[in-house]
């Protein structure tokens, strides 16, 4: 709450606390003070190679861990209930620095021609992605959107972004006009089967469309496209932020339409662009290879 954690964080860290406190009783550790730096450092390693009921994680799923256990032994210090802190000096496992996948121009157009232009769902899925698309928001953010928050005049939308953040991003023509068959022609409809809510995107009950339906929306077109291979919910955000950088944006502005906190977590786009640039000069230039 202090911090204005995202929902999705906070279920997170609940999930790995649960977990700690199941290796812990399973250690015989039953008092939270008498814990030491060995338990903690010895969960740690049972998350990365699997133990008894705990699966065996991802070294960034291990981290993420690592840091809810170090974040709740600070709390538990700083707040008096224990006299020290045992997690102090334990550090998650460095993760390597995996470059995010972007699809080319190409199969995100192939992509967002998927849903059909009749009917309630195939509007709604159709505005769906090619918001996505045009604003690089979060699936989250875009099933988190108001119908008040899209201005079809000033061409915007107004995102939440984590910990509570709002910014305003412009918004592409072709989405807009996908946006703007939706509200008249499929949205009415589904809203006579809720209760009344101001959510922009509506599921066939009429109420707020979910992240997972949000997800298998985005999933089943990919299918349809043949691009089911790595497309997941932040395939659309990755592809936005990449085309903007190779198409000359600032990395700064980037970072601005992504709604990161700081510029670091944009660069790591620009190294996918260096990439391509490597490969098509790898292939263009005849001197390239001597």
């Amino acid at each position: 709450m202090e911090r204005g954690t995202a929902r999705n964080t906070l279920d997170g860290y609940a999930r790995d606390l649960r977990r700690y406190v199941s290796y812990l009783e399973r250690a015989g550790v039953t008092d939270f003070a008498r814990i030491a730096e060995a338990d903690v450092t010895a969960f740690g390693a049972a998350l990365r190679e699997g133990d008894g009921d705990l699966p065996r994680l991802a070294a960034s799923s291990a981290a993420r861990a690592l840091v809810a256990v170090r974040g709740l032994h600070r709390f538990a210090h700083l707040d008096g209930i224990t006299e020290d802190d045992p997690a102090r000096e334990v550090r998650p496992p460095a993760t390597a620095r995996r470059l995010p996948k972007a699809l080319p121009v190409a199969d995100v157009l192939r992509l967002l021609d998927m849903p059909g232009t009749e009917g309630e769902r195939a509007l709604r899925d159709r505005a769906l992605l090619e918001l996505l698309y045009s604003t690089g928001a979060r699936i989250s953010e875009a099933v988190g959107l108001d119908v008040d928050d899209v201005d079809t005049r000033d061409r915007t939308v107004l995102l939440d972004g984590k910990g509570g953040k709002q910014r305003l991003v412009p918004v592409g023509r072709p989405a807009l006009e996908a946006v703007e068959a939706y509200l008249v022609r499929a949205r009415p409809v589904l809203a006579r089967r809720g209760r009344g809510t101001p959510a922009l995107f509506l599921n066939a009950r009429g109420s707020r469309l979910s992240r997972q339906s949000a997800w298998q929306v985005l999933k089943t077109n990919a299918e349809r496209a043949g691009l089911s291979a790595g497309v997941s919910p932040h395939t659309l955000r990755h592809s936005f932020a990449t085309h903007l950088l190779e198409g000359g944006a600032d990395v700064r502005v980037v970072q601005e339409l992504l709604g990161h906190a700081s510029v670091t977590t944009t660069q790591v786009y620009t190294l996918v662009t260096v990439n391509t640039l490597r490969e098509i000069y790898a292939t263009a230039h005849p001197r390239a290879l001597g």
